[in-house]
This record gives structure tokens, sequence and C-alpha cells, in this order.
């Protein structure tokens, strides 16, 4: 039976060394780190961990250490967003041989595919795989959305089509998609692209991808459990505090922002690799303050 998504999804950095070669050691250190704070599972390399920046053989290496530094205590998903439907199957296929769980494609780069091309790139991926499929919708960054017909679609065809990460931040969007892919299948898994859980999870959300995991574990896992618990009164606060963070990252730079906290709380990471660019001195001291305003820098 395939992987159902369900809880805190971590999405790490990719560390660099002082000469831009990814750091393996600290790549198993997060990985450890992450199963260490009760993640239900990682997901790597996303668009946090600068997968837009990696080579394909860098990609298959973080995949492959990723896998064996958690050991099959946690589900790990491997990211394989390609603008071509065939090189997606190739790094799908190689994460199936090293173990994970699933793989997330998001829309096709570039292409901005019609209805029948967005069916037709997940039907292929699905077939390609046995382990589970998510699809990543992300319409304001890739112009082209994952509409409720077209997962509709995707779920009654692909029976390995587990999930959606929605990164639309359209909860109308969000809760239709998730009424009708429930009607065909009631453990199909909508997870919302960062921590609004609070927003998500009252809907039939399964959870969501984290960026802030490594950098702020405890508010994201009290988070998870008083939304799963249905305790909305502790979860309010905790969700304001999870909004603060997340858009205090964005406005610092976001992913080097997240690489940034990691260095002010002792663990340095490495830079970001071009076009990114690292936190100038007062964007740092910027990230700073509002770390200590929330209660994530102690």
């Amino acid at each position: 039976m395939n992987y159902r998504p369900r809880g805190v999804i971590a999405a790490p950095v990719t560390p660099f060394d002082g000469d831009g070669r990814i750091d393996m050691a600290t790549l198993t250190w997060l990985c450890e780190d992450l199963v260490a704070t009760g993640v239900h599972a990682i997901a790597l390399p996303l668009h946090t961990g600068e997968s837009l920046n990696l080579s394909v053989a860098e990609r298959k290496l973080v995949a492959e250490t990723a896998i064996r530094a958690v050991d099959g205590r946690v589900p790990v998903l491997i990211h394989v967003s390609m603008p071509g439907t065939r090189e997606v199957i190739e790094l799908a296929q190689h994460a199936e041989d090293v173990g994970a769980a699933a793989v997330i494609s998001v829309t096709p780069y570039h292409w901005q595919p019609g209805r029948q091309g967005l069916v037709a790139h997940y039907q292929a991926l699905s077939k390609a795989v046995t382990i589970g499929v998510l699809a990543y919708n992300f319409p304001a960054r890739l112009g082209v959305a994952l509409t409720a017909d077209v997962v509709e679609e995707l779920v009654d065809s692909c029976p390995n089509f587990v999930g959606v990460k929605d990164a639309s931040y359209d909860m109308q969007s969000f809760t239709e998609t998730l009424r009708r892919a429930a009607a065909l299948r009631s453990d199909f898994a909508m997870l919302i692209g960062v921590e609004y859980l609070l927003a998500s999870m009252p809907l039939g959300g399964a959870g969501c991808f984290s960026p802030s995991a490594a950098i702020a574990g405890d508010l994201v896992m009290d988070l998870w459990h008083a939304c799963e618990a249905g305790d909305l009164q502790r979860a309010k606060p905790l969700q304001y505090r999870m909004s603060a963070l997340w858009h205090l990252l964005r406005e610092c730079g976001y992913p080097a922002s997240v690489k940034a906290v990691l260095a002010l709380q002792g663990h340095p990471v490495g830079g970001v690799r071009l076009p990114l660019v690292d936190p100038d001195p007062a964007t740092l001291e910027r990230l700073r303050s509002g770390l200590l305003e929330i209660g994530v820098l102690t």
C-alpha cells in the first residue's frame, strides 16, 4: 500500500561547505535533528533546499544521503520537479530505487501546460513508479493551477496519486479540491504549502510542508498537536506566531533567511548559491530582532 502523507513534513535546506559543495555531513545532521524533533516525514530538496540550483547528480546524492541518514524512521519524500516529464521520471525512478516513500513534482517549469498536458504529465509520472506521487500546486509562481477537476481526474485514474502540496493559499480552491478528491478516496491528502495548519486542518487537511521545522521545531509541532486535538484556543496564538515567522523569513530573503537563522542558532549550514544571495548585515539584524520578538531565538 502506498504511503499516505500526514502531519508535519519537514523541508530542510541544502547545506554547502566553504567551497560551495554540498556538505553531506551537515545534511545528515539536519535529517537526524528533524527526526529527533518529531516530524512525521522529510521532503527534499524542495525549493527551500535550492533544488533549482542543484545538478541532477547532486539531487540524486541528496536523496541517497537523506534516505540513508533517516534509515526508515520516518518516510522520505523526494522532490523531482524538472521542466520535462522524462527528466522528472528519471529522478522519480532513482528515488524509488534508493528507498523513497513518495515523490513530489510541481507543475512543469516554464511551459505552463494546459489541462491535457498537466493530466498527461502526472499520469506518466504515476505510471513510471510504484511509490506514492504528490503534485505541488504553486500557481502564483508558475502561472498554472492544479484545479479541482484536474486533481479529481488524477485521483480517479492513478491509484498511487496520493496527495497535493497546495501553495496557492486560496482556501476556496483548497476546500473544493479536497471535497472532490475525498469523495473519490477518503484518505487522499491535501497538505498546505507552509505551516498554516489552523486554516487547513479543520477542513480535512492532512498537514503541512514545513521549511521552519529545523529552526522552530517545537513551535511547529506544538501547533500540529493543538490542531490535531481540535484545541483551537491553544492553536490560535501558535498559528499567529508561526505566521509572523513565515513572513519574517520571506521579508528577509527566503530561503537564504532560513540558513541565516540556523547560523544564528549555532548551526552554520553555509550560504546560498547564485542567483540567490545571502542577507546583508542590516537584514541579519532585522532577522535577529524579529526572531527574538517571536520567541524563536532564545
